[in-house]
């Protein structure tokens, strides 16, 4: 889950996902001096429309943008008045041993009550099974939580998401914390976690996934994030876990692997008329829509969608594709049935079945998380679908036959590439059935074998990946498996 523990600093910091880099300007700084930056768009403006795209999502993937790269320098870590006093690696720090930063606290050395707030304020447990808390929750969230730089747009999780999100195997009501308004009860803050089981290079960790981190506009100045931190962080101690994985959209001290968003549109008109994309030099509305167009029916056979009785095989065949990674969750078949199976408006599963064994070969899933697009005459929500886990057939007896562990992640891709391919596509197909306007997708795990042939540009969104009381080395965005909301 992304929750972006960000120590008090507004919602549009925590997750910059929202918006394509439709920015141009870097363009001039990988040619020569003297070709600016405006004599650079006057020659890519003469190249074919989707030689255009290609290009400047090849200017976009070099970081060739040194406003962007400035942004996410990182501070001193005694600018970090809050991070600096947890148990969290440094900026200079080389990691060469793993493990835990500190160790685990016995239970009657542990905290047992909440710690204090700012006396206008107390805490509340959210039942986010009873409607109307949360509706509350929804509001604050929508109306306070993820918005992109230039106020745009702005995450709308629906009451059926939050359920799905903050309700798997295992949940607890206590890690759903709120802050009200003692006066009046009104909902003003909020934090939760979920438990997860975590393998970290070698290691399996049971850990929290720190998620939805929202405090009201009004109240960013009372410093109630740092505490809602130490508060979740006090409640999973009592339940003898004591580290935690986030994300967070801003440099934080440390992250041990960054990942950026592409986006892949599916509707060009609408994306266009809400401002999410423009229209470059030399293109036409008519030539986007073409240059974007899908198949209408999907061409793997045998794929449907995922049932109850594909739980356990599902399991095996994503386990075993994410010991690719190097960061990357275990799944239960408990875990599979509650994450990957459809649920209407939320998330879609789709698997792959052989018709000769009825074998399940593959799979993939996406879910959906629209944003209400602010002040926009025509249109009120932008519906986008975003890649979640999947798993692809691969020929593992041969590629054992390999020793070396670089050649044989060579042949890994080269063997998966092309069926990756043809299966994200028929996912962008199925997403634009359910009204999806655009399918976005981090370079996490194999991601980086498709984006660029089918169509997906880079955006301006960076997702910084965290863990709490854990040493880690750094892993790269591709080996990265857990897929967080």
């Amino acid at each position: 889950m992304s929750g972006p523990p960000n120590a008090g600093s507004s919602s549009k910091d925590a997750k910059d996902a929202t918006k394509p880099n439709n920015d141009n300007n870097e363009n001039a700084a990988i040619t020569t001096p003297a070709l600016t930056a405006e004599a650079f768009e006057r020659q890519l403006a003469n190249a074919p429309a989707d030689l255009q795209v290609q290009l400047r999502a090849l200017l976009q993937q070099l970081s060739m943008n040194p406003e962007a790269a400035s942004k996410a320098a990182p501070k001193p870590m005694e600018d970090h008045k809050f991070w600096k006093t947890q148990p969290v690696v440094s900026h200079d720090e080389v990691v060469e041993d793993e493990g835990a930063i500190e160790p685990d606290v016995p239970h009657d050395e542990i905290r047992k009550t909440p710690y204090p707030l700012p006396k206008e304020f107390e805490w509340s447990l959210i039942d986010v099974q009873d409607g109307k808390e949360l509706k509350e929750l929804y509001e604050l969230l929508t109306l306070n939580y993820v918005e992109d730089d230039d106020a745009m747009f702005r995450f709308d999780y629906s009451p059926e998401f939050l359920r799905w999100a903050l309700m798997p195997p295992g949940w607890k009501k206590t890690w759903h914390i709120g802050v009200r308004v003692a006066s009046n009860k009104k909902l003003v803050a909020f934090i939760s976690g979920i438990p997860q089981d975590l393998r970290v290079h070698s290691t399996v960790k049971r850990m929290v996934e720190i998620n939805f981190l929202c405090v009201h506009k009004k109240l960013r100045s009372k410093r109630l994030a740092p505490v809602l931190i130490k508060e979740v962080t006090r409640r999973t101690h009592l339940e003898g876990i004591f580290q935690a994985v986030f994300t967070a959209g801003i440099v934080l001290p440390k992250p041990i692997s960054t990942c950026q968003y592409f986006h892949r549109s599916l509707n060009p008109k609408k994306l266009v008329e809400t401002g999410f994309s423009r229209l470059g030099r030399n293109m036409t509305l008519a030539r986007l829509v073409k240059l974007y167009k899908l198949p209408a029916q999907t061409a793997t056979p045998g794929l449907r969608p995922m049932e109850e009785k594909d739980v356990g095989q599902v399991a095996r065949l994503l386990n075993t594709y994410l010991a690719n990674c190097e960061f990357a969750p275990h799944f239960e078949e408990e875990d599979v049935r509650h994450w990957l199976i459809s649920r209407p408006g939320v998330v879609w599963g789709y698997v792959v079945e052989d018709e000769k064994t009825k074998a399940i070969t593959d799979f993939f899933s996406f879910y959906s998380l629209p944003s209400s697009v602010i002040g926009n005459k025509q249109h009120s929500t932008l519906n986008a679908a975003y890649s979640f886990y999947y798993a692809v057939h691969t020929d593992y007896e041969a590629l054992d036959t390999i020793s070396d562990a670089a050649e044989r992640e060579q042949a890994r891709q080269e063997q998966i590439k092309e069926r990756l391919q043809g299966l994200m596509q028929d996912a962008m197909i199925m997403a634009k059935h359910h009204e999806m306007d655009v399918f976005n997708a981090l370079n996490l795990l194999d991601n980086a074998l498709f984006t660029e042939e089918l169509k997906f540009g880079p955006g301006d969104g960076r997702l910084h990946f965290y863990l709490y009381n854990w040493r880690c080395r750094d892993v790269p965005s591709s080996k990265v498996g857990l897929v967080m909301l």
